[in-house]
């Protein structure tokens, strides 16, 4: 895959003191096992690669489908604007981290997948977390893959056809893209089932870190480099997050809401539509929503104010000048006039919004995982003190239930 566009286009570098390396993991090779990139400290080194930021072709295809628009045409389109662009991050570096990481698990938005956020995963990960970004099997992303047998007659095939990333020989590749919506189908049932599957996802994600920190032996589906015992007890597993955007953020809230282990939530630019009203009393968790400018309404912030609590920290800013797609990494990727043409850009510059978002998340983190850093530094961050910040929403909500 190449771009002929790139020139100083680019995911930016992570700013922490540690070198970033990423592997993906896979735990059962069937639409029911956990898939997810690891973002980790790591050993610098000038010989390490970095990966392609879309992995390979079919998300390509996956994306063309969530925008309903030709996949062939769309290929070309895609390989075009964002083929040659790698992610700031070494493939299966050795994990290297003085003190024990706290964790986040990450969950991406509506037709994303596992890839697509890697300057916020990596910019964590520089400052010492460890982060899961989950890539989703409830059809809500763009693509995504399992595992499935050999018949007899694909074992006799000694030239099966090529596909990203390997695993065993005696599996084949099972594509799933994104389902939309059918005609004269209700939305919400759709989207209720599928963010409840999502924050299922993101426990057993954690499971699979416990277990991995614990010293288990795990096997992975996909035939990385990395040496996952070299993660034994290097984890803090008593400071976890989730953290995740827009159809992620839903999954934030769900997700805290079944798990006590995740002791707050960061909610970039949530997409509340999913969430059943009773599930909001129940999450005992301090949460940080952290709003795009142009995407937001005024029934989507009610709801987020259901969340208000006098007892524990709920806090909301808004990041002046962006949009939806702010979050995503298809921000830097795209020059002004197509980024503005497709929404991908706002009117602020992408990296200032990124680093506002960042190291608001950061503040939030230490004061709510009890860290001993100098995330602290970013504290005003939280109440919006910032030029480019509004302490809670721009949206006019007649009726506040606080």
């Amino acid at each position: 895959m190449g771009n002929a566009c790139s020139n100083h286009l680019g995911i930016p570098p992570a700013k922490g003191p540690n070198a970033v390396g990423c592997t993906d993991f896979m735990a059962d090779h069937t639409a029911q096992g956990s898939f997810f990139r690891l973002y980790y400290p790591c050993q610098p080194s000038e010989k390490a690669q970095q990966p392609d930021w879309v992995p390979c072709v079919e998300y390509f295809n996956g994306l063309a489908d969530f925008m309903k628009i030709n996949r062939t045409l769309s290929e070309r389109i895609f390989n075009y604007l964002f083929g040659s662009f790698k992610i700031p991050a070494s493939v299966d570096a050795p994990f290297k981290c003085n003190d024990k990481c706290p964790v986040v698990i990450f969950s991406h938005g509506l037709g994303a997948f596992r890839t697509l956020y890697s300057a916020i995963c990596a910019e964590l990960a520089s400052r010492g977390f460890i982060v899961a970004s989950v890539e989703h099997r409830d059809e809500s992303a763009s693509a995504t893959y399992f595992f499935r047998e050999k018949t007899a007659s694909e074992k006799e095939n000694k030239n099966p056809p090529k596909a990203c990333g390997s695993a065993q020989d005696h599996l084949v590749r099972e594509w799933m893209y994104y389902r939309s919506l059918q005609r004269g189908e209700s939305e919400f049932p759709l989207r209720n089932k599928q963010v409840k599957l999502r924050a299922d996802e993101c426990i057993q994600a954690l499971d699979r870190l416990t277990e991995i920190n614990s010293g288990v032996p795990v096997q992975n589906v996909l035939q990385t480099q990395f040496d996952f015992s070299t993660l034994q007890n290097s984890m803090d597993l008593c400071r976890i997050a989730a953290v995740g955007h827009s159809f992620g953020g839903a999954t934030v809230i769900e997700a805290l809401c079944k798990e006590v282990k995740f002791k707050c939530g960061v909610a970039l630019d949530a997409w509340m539509f999913p969430l059943d009203d009773e599930i909001f009393p129940r999450v005992k968790q301090p949460i940080f929503f952290i709003n795009s400018e142009k995407f937001q309404w005024a029934g989507n912030i009610s709801r987020m104010k259901k969340l208000d609590s006098a007892g524990v920290q709920r806090k909301m800013i808004t990041i002046r000048g962006t949009v939806h797609q702010s979050f995503p990494d298809f921000t830097f990727l795209t020059g002004n006039w197509i980024g503005k043409l497709m929404k991908l850009k706002g009117e602020i510059d992408p990296e200032v919004a990124i680093d506002l978002c960042n190291n608001a998340t950061l503040a939030f983190l230490q004061r709510h995982l009890g860290l001993q850093r100098d995330f602290n530094q970013w504290d005003p961050l939280i109440d919006g003190q910032d030029e480019n910040l509004i302490q809670g929403t721009n949206i006019t909500v007649l009726q506040s239930p606080m």
